[in-house]
């Protein structure tokens, strides 16, 4: 957002401050300026001048002397400027002078360039003419300057009188950063109503004139909306007998310092109405209206339409159209139509002032691909009743600047306009928010300069009426706010917070997440990343049936592709594809885990958010087999305090696992996950050339059994006794089965025991195995005898024999 100082005073005339002084205490008031800039920098000594004279120069065919009169004075210039004549009136800069830069609209240099009397071939030149873009202009901004020659003043200039005065160039322009919420300050109105709050002085708005004849302009024009929803109010006013000519040097000179080319007086006033009040307007031509109607509907899935810079547009339902009886004429709050566009041709005008839904503008620049001043502000949410303010106001300037006629009454469609809004007057929990011990009659006199009303209510407590176009007031922090940017921020106290300290720490699911990753890293694997989003192919990939749950997944409604179009539902194929990958770039021994989200939809279609279960997945390939990623797993569950051994279940019935090499993870009968080898079909799907292996924990089933809380035991003061047995074992039974039975019988002396040895060969017969346990007994209170430990030996032994397992001669 950019204004000039200059039209800021027009509404804030008391205004006296330098440009430092300006930008220091809007940024202090909470109205941001980013930066600012004089127009006229580096003009010195540029006076007008009034051409008495030419004559030929001797020795140059291409240079001329000029006798000019610099008021009261006449001096001599060559030049060789193509376009003067006598009795020119142009802008001269005398002996000592400076302008900003060259003839050649190049860059401007940054101290500007001194001028000084001298020579120009042979003949005494005192000075220089210039063009506007010697004065750090250019034609955009000054559409009357020559394309190529000296800038010529109309025949009302005085000679002697300041010429950069005369071109409007005594003045700063102010760059803003206004936060999305003070849409208000979107427009020059609003910054001269924060800067009349901000140094305390009247604010004086335009004082807007009824303007019309006696016609009625509903015999001109009619309207109808359609989408409510995203038009909630559409002002249109007809003007008639239309005069195109240039707008007068004031509007100009405005528009140019905001940036806006002028155009013609119908486009300026549109384009100064928008800066002024902040609401972008259209025009059409009224005679290119067709039936004199005009209907605000969406378009249609696969329309197109062309823009007034000649683009052809393709549209679908979610963008809002202006149409007329036959044709769109306009996409709303956008661009207007190639097919309505005013020519100067044009006899009758039609305004258009609407209010429209910002998102949906925002939504629908970005889809067709054009974004505008207009639907920069409409995005923002323009405030209801900005709109009849700002087409009156453009009526308004159509008189006074003799542009046309205006028809009487305005076409109003709108939807009904909540009121001002109410908050009551809480100057206690204003201060206590800040800090601060504001006297009431303070915070009045501050609320009172930004047009905020306070009233009594019927108990007699003070209120405070918004005015509409502060939409950001709506609470106690808001009002504090207010209080605090003109109170002065600098002003303040720097206060200790109240309130106790607490320590901050992980959540517990965070710290088991933390150790998951720490053991994972001890055990030689490091942290992968994958993509949540997948594609349905993956299933097919992974082997897993039509049928299956896993296939239910929740579709992306915008997806980057169809390889990103499913949210997963299960982890392996982002663990598969990052060992793929490593193996085909020849990396031995890849260990790699993964902490990641599956996403489980209660129902198709979705009616609520579905579930995210944390998963950690392990997989590697090279060294190590089945028991190796057991043991990771183990280790985790000892870190986390899960103290009974897990039950391994053979069953586990995934497709896209080796079927006589995997199993269900179980504890205390619940299953928590599953490990083993990947199918060899899988590994072929992934260009796996190499046996790989997998684990995965359901984190939310693992949690609940997961402890931080240790015991002290002591060191044992006793001895341990260690005997060791050799069974034959049949080959169906697991080694948890034996485990457990040893766990049962063992009773409390039973302190450990260990798998050291399994075997299966010649030796042993058909259909068995030889395994072999160390199992270690201790009493904390004595140190057993042989006897003790026999009787325990004894019932394991007895455990055993029931399971068909024989010791081993």
């Amino acid at each position: 957002m950019n204004t000039a100082l200059s039209w800021i005073k027009a509404y804030v005339p008391e205004l006296e401050c330098t440009d430092q002084e300006y930008c220091d205490a809007m940024t202090l008031s909470g109205t941001k300026v980013e930066g600012f800039e004089r127009r006229d920098k580096n003009l010195e000594k540029i006076v007008v001048g009034q051409i008495l004279s030419i004559e030929r120069h001797p020795d140059a065919d291409k240079l001329i002397v000029c006798q000019v009169d610099i008021g009261g004075e006449t001096i001599q210039i060559v030049t060789g400027a193509p376009n003067v004549k006598t009795g020119d009136k142009v802008p001269v800069v005398l002996d000592g002078g400076k302008v900003a830069g060259g003839h050649d609209g190049g860059p401007l240099p940054e101290e500007g360039i001194r001028i000084k009397a001298g020579k120009l071939r042979g003949v005494p030149s005192n000075g220089m003419m210039c063009s506007i873009e010697e004065l750090g202009s250019d034609r955009n901004m000054y559409p009357e300057a020559p394309e190529n020659g000296i800038y010529i003043f109309g025949e009302d200039a005085r000679v002697g009188a300041d010429a950069v005065e005369l071109l409007g160039l005594h003045d700063t322009v102010f760059e803003y950063e206004i936060t999305s919420n003070r849409v208000d300050c979107y427009s020059v109105l609003g910054v001269a109503r924060e800067a009349a709050a901000t140094f305390r002085k009247p604010f004086l708005p335009p004082a807007v004139k009824e303007t019309g004849n006696g016609e009625d302009v509903h015999d001109y024009i009619s309207v109808e909306v359609r989408d409510p929803d995203l038009c909630p109010r559409y002002c249109a006013r007809v003007c008639k007998n239309i005069k195109i000519g240039p707008s007068p040097k004031w509007m100009q000179r405005r528009l140019a310092a905001s940036g806006i080319r002028p155009i013609n007086n119908l486009v300026d006033i549109t384009n100064y109405v928008m800066e002024e009040y902040g609401q972008p307007m259209h025009a059409f031509d009224l005679d290119t209206i067709a039936g004199h109607k005009i209907i605000v509907r969406r378009a249609k899935d696969g329309d197109e339409f062309q823009t007034l810079d000649g683009q052809m547009r393709k549209l679908d339902s979610e963008v809002l159209m202006i149409c007329d009886a036959e044709k769109e004429v306009a996409i709303g709050g956008i661009m207007g139509g190639e097919n309505s566009k005013i020519t100067d041709k044009v006899q009758t005008v039609l305004f258009e002032a609407a209010i429209f839904n910002g998102p949906n503008i925002r939504k629908s620049a970005k889809r067709i691909g054009l974004r505008t001043d207009s639907s920069g502000k409409f995005e923002k949410g323009l405030e209801t009743h900005n709109a009849l303010d700002a087409i009156n106001r453009a009526c308004q300037l159509i008189e006074e600047l003799g542009c046309g006629e205006v028809v009487g009454g305005v076409v109003d469609v709108a939807q009904p306009m909540a009121g001002k809004k109410v908050l009551p007057f809480r100057p206690e929990k204003y201060n206590a928010l800040l800090g601060t011990d504001i006297e009431e009659t303070d915070m009045l006199e501050m609320f009172a300069r930004l047009e905020i009303e306070a009233v009594k209510n019927q108990e007699g407590a003070t209120e405070l009426v918004i005015p509409y176009f502060r939409q950001d007031l709506n609470c106690d922090a808001d009002m504090a706010e207010e209080a605090a940017r003109f109170y002065g921020y600098d002003k303040i106290p720097t206060t200790l917070p109240s309130g106790e300290a607490t320590a901050g720490k992980l959540s517990y699911k965070l710290r088991i997440e933390q150790k998951a990753r720490d053991i994972a890293e001890y055990c030689g694997f490091s942290q992968g990343m994958n993509y949540s989003f997948e594609s349905p192919k993956v299933f097919d990939k992974l082997l897993i049936p039509a049928e299956d749950k896993l296939r239910r997944t929740v579709t992306i409604s915008n997806p980057l592709g169809e390889d990103f179009s499913v949210m997963r539902t299960i982890s392996l194929h982002g663990m598969l594809t990052s060992l793929a990958t490593n193996y085909n770039r020849r990396n031995k021994n890849v260990r790699l885990y993964e902490l990641g989200n599956i996403y489980l939809p209660g129902g198709l279609p979705l009616e609520e958010l579905p579930e995210e279960r944390m998963q950690l997945t392990l997989g590697f390939y090279g060294e190590g087999d089945f028991f190796t990623m057991k043991g990771v797993v183990e280790e985790f569950f000892i870190s986390t305090g899960m103290k009974k051994k897990p039950a391994y279940d053979p069953n586990a019935g995934k497709p896209f696992l080796h079927p006589g090499r995997q199993a269900l993870i179980q504890y205390e009968g619940t299953t928590v996950g599953y490990l083993g080898e990947v199918h060899p079909e899988v590994l072929d799907n992934y260009e796996i050339g190499a046996k790989a292996y997998v684990a995965v924990l359901d984190m939310p089933e693992v949690i609940p059994f997961t402890t931080f809380d240790r015991k002290y035991e002591g060191i044992a003061k006793y001895p341990a006794v260690t005997r060791d047995i050799s069974m034959v074992v049949p080959k169906e039974i697991l080694a948890g089965d034996i485990e457990k039975v040893i766990a049962q019988r063992g009773g409390k002396l039973l302190e450990s025991y260990q798998l050291f040895d399994i075997y299966e060969g010649a030796q042993i017969k058909a259909g068995y195995k030889s395994v072999a346990y160390s199992i270690t007994f201790r009493a904390k209170d004595r140190t057993l005898e042989d006897n003790d430990v026999n009787a325990v030996m004894k019932k394991i032994l007895n455990g055993l024999e029931q399971m068909g397992i024989e010791l081993r001669q």
